[in-house]
């Protein structure tokens, strides 16, 4: 049997699993590792905040999540099917770690954060009038 996400380590498990997921995926692994080229060593301290802050009300967290993903929609147009991509792989990684109360929250949260984060992007392309990025 699982246990829920209860503390810090839980979600260190959660983000590290996940994020080395999203490397070795087909569709996402290029966006961070070509294009992003994420330095994980910041990038993934930061995304153990952030989720505890979402998931645990952990104080802490200082970002703007939604800064950096417009800067990488500059560099190559961020589709439906990378925010798809990445939210099947978060709720993939959850329900497979994880279950319980805080286990769902997190994946409504994280469809939720994934979706809004897509309905920006794609106005802000629409009203530029041109795709900003380059496109595969």
């Amino acid at each position: 049997m699982k246990k829920d996400i209860e503390n810090a380590n839980d979600i260190k498990i959660l983000v590290d699993t996940f994020y080395q997921k999203a490397v070795e995926n087909d569709l996402l692994g290029p966006i961070f590792n070509d294009i992003a080229k994420v330095n994980w060593q910041h990038h993934l301290p930061i995304m153990y905040s952030f989720w505890s802050s979402v998931l645990l009300a952990t104080p802490g967290y200082v970002g703007n999540p939604m800064d950096a993903h417009f800067r990488l929609n500059q560099k190559i147009t961020l589709t439906d099917a990378d925010f798809n991509t990445w939210k099947d792989l978060f709720v993939q990684t959850v329900t497979d770690l994880f279950e319980g109360e805080i286990a769902n929250e997190a994946k409504k949260k994280a469809i939720s954060i994934a979706d809004l984060m897509f309905y920006k992007i794609q106005n802000y392309n629409q009203s530029a009038g041109v795709n900003i990025g380059k496109v595969r």
